[in-house]
């Protein structure tokens, strides 16, 4: 299952989840994995680093042109059909898709090349607080598609003496070589909208309504309605191809140093959540992903970031239908000067903001972008890329604010940048200081150096405890010592009228890579610092945000 809603009612689609063929390079052997998951999974590649091939036969019921789209390959995917590449992708967390034309009816070939090796051809996926892992790891879908086809929806909601108006794009594109008259009809809210577009040869073009919705309720996370857009195009043969997208009307705006959901101020109280699960590994399935939502609703959590990368399209459209605020952001982890100059690095984080973007613009649960965890935010030469990440977004959506996690105390240089600054603190846990003093001076630097009159954020605080490890005289690691340092954070944060969110580190323990040093401060060769472990077996500290996340709301 590749979304939560259905997205075709007229073009073939269907997913190749399933059993493929597996081979490993220097491995004299062959395999069948399933698809979605990770190799690690396996007995033989427990924590293997390298490179493989997953091969599957398809069946093409007539003559004509597919759509071939990947989720989600860790890391890096080079696809053929029938011994011919048609895409090469970087980045596991973001989809891709590649056209075949002309494709005869009857048996064909798919095969992946995998890898998910470290070096400076991977300048985002390096040894790291969480783990790298290898394989097809969310869904793939093969759809049957026209020579005209609708290639997305844009839907961008507004509001105008009060009453919900939307601007809504259909992007229609044109595989064959000659050009095209394309009927377009969207129908949202029991309004219809239709339009012709003449479309060039191998080209594309865009059908664009703006209209009044009079009777639509706003989407909020109290109150998360839903709407969906159903374009469909037409010809002189009927009805040839369709898109549905699902959509929330609703508005974000920073003012002064607050945030506002459709003019109300909104407050973000919840988790960092790495897609990472005991048995899954980043292939987390729907089972499990309904579970992490659960278990975090179940704590009055009403807001996630997606650290650090861009989420399963099945966990931000779980997000818009339980009302949960998402931050997300692109992928890029701590990384010092040196790793940002990496020559692939500045085109593979545009790649990932820009396929970030286009495909998850429609979520009305994201609220938020993000960039750059803990980079080099302290020099000039990392300002300028700030810079230019920003500029990126802003090109492509100015309806979320944008923000990134800083770790560089009174030395980050870009927070004039940003809509929202944002800090990660750990006090207590790598600083001795008292808690209140420090959210004090960290507030006054803020604003001293660029930050003054923007909304604030706690990006994360936390402390790592192993589960059933108890101690009552509250050393760290345990449970203890966690739970009680969350809850005063937790106090000090949540009472202070200056800030407008708090994120916890982390919903759950989550597996770091041993290549590097993280081993040596990751007991277990994992993230500690969950208010559930890698299993979701709740430690003390749940117990505690429960409460002071439902006391918030009183």
């Amino acid at each position: 299952m590749a979304r939560l809603f259905e997205t075709h009612r007229i073009r073939r689609s269907y997913t190749l989840d399933g059993m493929w063929d597996f081979r490993m390079d220097g491995f004299d052997k062959d395999y069948r994995l399933p698809v979605p998951s990770v190799w690690e999974q396996h007995p033989d590649f427990l924590s293997h680093r390298g490179k493989g091939t997953y091969t599957r036969s398809v069946y093409i019921k007539r003559y004509g042109n597919i759509k071939l789209e990947f989720k989600g390959v860790s890391h890096t995917a080079e696809v053929y059909f029938d011994g011919e590449k048609i895409a090469e992708h970087y980045n596991a967390f973001t989809p891709f898709s590649a056209i075949v034309k002309g494709v005869k009816a009857g048996e064909h070939e798919v095969y992946v090349k995998v890898d998910n090796t470290f070096g400076e051809h991977s300048a985002l996926h390096t040894p790291n607080d969480y783990y790298t892992y290898g394989g097809i790891t969310r869904p793939v879908v093969l759809e049957e598609i026209p020579d005209v086809w609708i290639k997305n929806i844009r839907f961008i909601p507004y509001t105008r003496d009060g009453v919900w108006n939307a601007k809504i794009e259909v992007l229609i594109a044109n595989a064959s070589d000659r050009a095209h008259i394309a009927a377009v009809k969207a129908t949202l809210a029991e309004r219809e909208m239709a339009t012709e577009l003449n479309i060039n040869a191998g080209g594309e073009a865009v059908a664009v309504f703006d209209e009044r919705f009079d009777n639509v309720k706003a989407w909020s996370d109290k109150e998360p309605n839903l709407y969906y857009i159903n374009a469909v195009l037409s010809s002189e043969n009927g009805e040839t191809d369709d898109l549905i997208e699902r959509v929330g009307f609703r508005e974000v705006e920073v003012r002064g140093t607050k945030l506002y959901l459709n003019g109300k101020p909104m407050y973000m109280k919840g988790f960092n959540r790495h897609e990472d699960y005991a048995v899954d590994g980043c292939a987390v399935t729907l089972n499990h992903i309904v579970q992490d939502m659960d278990l975090m609703r179940d704590m009055n959590a009403n807001a996630v970031r997606t650290c650090h990368y861009p989420n399963d399209e099945r966990f931000l459209d779980l997000c818009d239908e339980r009302g949960m605020l998402v931050w997300e952001e692109n992928h890029a982890r701590g990384f010092v000067l040196e790793q940002m100059q990496n020559p692939n690095f500045e085109r593979q984080c545009e790649d990932c903001i820009r396929e970030m973007i286009e495909n998850h613009y429609n979520h009305p649960s994201i609220v938020i972008w993000g960039i750059l965890n803990e980079c080099a935010a302290e020099t000039e030469e990392g300002r300028e890329m700030y810079s230019k990440q920003y500029a990126q977004i802003r090109s492509m959506d100015e309806s979320r604010p944008v923000t990134s996690a800083t770790c560089r105390h009174f030395t980050d240089i870009t927070l004039d940048i940003p809509d929202v600054v944002s800090f990660n603190m750990y006090t207590k846990w790598y600083q001795d200081d008292d808690i209140a003093d420090r959210n004090d001076r960290e507030i006054k630097w803020i604003k001293e150096s660029g930050g003054d009159g923007k909304p604030i954020i706690v990006s994360e605080l936390g402390a790592a405890a192993i589960y059933g490890y108890r101690d009552r005289s509250m050393c760290k690691w345990s449970e203890e010592y966690q739970a009680k340092l969350i809850e005063e954070s937790l106090e000090v944060y949540m009472n202070d009228d200056r800030i407008s969110g708090v994120f916890i580190w982390q919903f759950a323990d989550c597996r770091v890579t041993e290549d590097g040093g993280w081993f040596a401060t990751r007991a277990r060769c994992h993230n500690n610092k969950g208010i559930v472990d890698e299993y979701r077996r709740p430690k003390m500290a749940y117990d505690v945000v429960k409460e002071l996340f439902e006391k918030a709301d009183q």
